[in-house]
């Protein structure tokens, strides 16, 4: 008698009894928030096949919390059906039982903003945390890994620079045990369609900016963006992480792109070149982002909302990475490879 072939979507019933249930909470529900619930409702069911069940059991944002240590419907938070109560994040990270803290508020470069506040009150929980927020890693890097060491936990933070393209997993993990001697990137989306826009179309740095906050590439204030304090803080993050560095974006010397006119670029391109926001750190403590000449062949000559980032080193030579650096699913599939990576060490 042929043996009988088990579908797909029912896994061996021993495979549930060693499921492994990791909870999450997410503080920080606008677009990359939405975009975590999104893509584990959208891979769940896959991954309890292996043995992984990811249950989301808080969202918090302004306007109140959706709890259910149960594990909440993803279909109806994201729909806002669940009800909500009056807690704020900092509640739920001190009173919801979880694994790991997804923190993605809005970034603060000044102070860290309330992510600095929910990092350091999950860190001494010793919950494990993976996080969007630029703001707390720019300002107190060494601090917050510090205690995440002595709590005994992880503090991870690939989407933190360049979106989707997985550039400090690849130096720290891929690349383990080669020296990194430099990184130079595009790590700025906004400021990159900036510059393509006027370089191919001949416009002016004013309208190009207006366009872009009009289809959302650009902020209202593009402050962050345009004056390269964006790509700062995430070159402060790679300089910390990877080149052991205690450094903030206070720094980085930066100039950003406002000065930069329709003429110049037209003269870069009649020489084979291309005008981008180059971002660079070095081992010898290089910390430098301003616009630059790019050969046109250059793997750095990205176009559009593209981020892209060379990494030179001993071993393996120079080794490039290209991804979207914007974006709430992109954001978010890095978010959950950190998630997978922290599931995989949970006992």
């Amino acid at each position: 008698m042929p043996r009988r072939l088990r579908s797909a979507a029912n896994p061996p019933a021993e495979v549930y009894k060693r499921m492994k249930t990791v909870d999450i909470v997410i503080v920080g529900f606008g677009n990359v928030g939405r975009g975590v619930a999104r893509v584990i409702a959208q891979k769940n069911q896959t991954f309890k096949k292996s043995g992984l069940n990811l249950r989301v059991v808080a969202v918090s944002d302004l306007w109140g919390s959706m709890v259910d240590e149960r594990g909440l419907r993803l279909k109806d938070v994201l729909e806002m059906k669940c009800e909500r109560k009056k807690m704020s994040g900092l509640d739920v990270i001190n009173k919801v039982g979880y694994n790991i803290l997804v923190e993605s508020t809005p970034t603060n470069i000044d102070t860290g903003g309330p992510g600095l506040k929910h990092m350091k009150a999950a860190l001494e929980n010793k919950k494990y945390i993976a996080t969007s927020n630029k703001g707390p890693l720019a300002l107190q890097y060494a601090k917050l890994m510090s205690l995440a060491r002595k709590k005994g936990v992880e503090l991870r933070f690939e989407a933190t620079v360049g979106g989707a393209m997985p550039i400090i997993n690849l130096a720290r993990e891929t690349l383990a045990g080669n020296e990194i001697i430099s990184i130079r990137g595009v790590l700025n989306g906004t400021t990159n369609y900036i510059l393509t826009r006027m370089e191919q179309d001949g416009l002016p740095y004013e309208h190009v900016l207006s366009e872009a906050k009009e289809i959302g590439i650009a902020e209202a204030d593009p402050t962050y963006d345009v004056g390269g304090i964006d790509a700062a803080c995430k070159l402060v993050i790679l300089a910390n992480s990877i080149f052991d560095m205690d450094v903030s974006y206070k720094d980085v010397l930066v100039t950003g792109i406002t000065w930069v006119t329709p003429e110049a670029l037209l003269l870069a391109s009649k020489a084979g070149y291309a005008v981008r926001l180059i971002a660079e750190c070095r081992k010898d403590g290089t910390l430098k982002v301003a616009p630059r000449l790019v050969p046109r062949k250059s793997p750095l000559a990205v176009e559009g909302t593209l981020n892209a980032a060379s990494l030179i080193t001993d071993l393996a030579g120079e080794i490039t990475i290209t991804g979207k650096g914007a974006g709430s699913i992109e954001a978010a599939s890095s978010i959950l490879s950190d998630i997978m990576y922290i599931a995989s060490r949970l006992q």
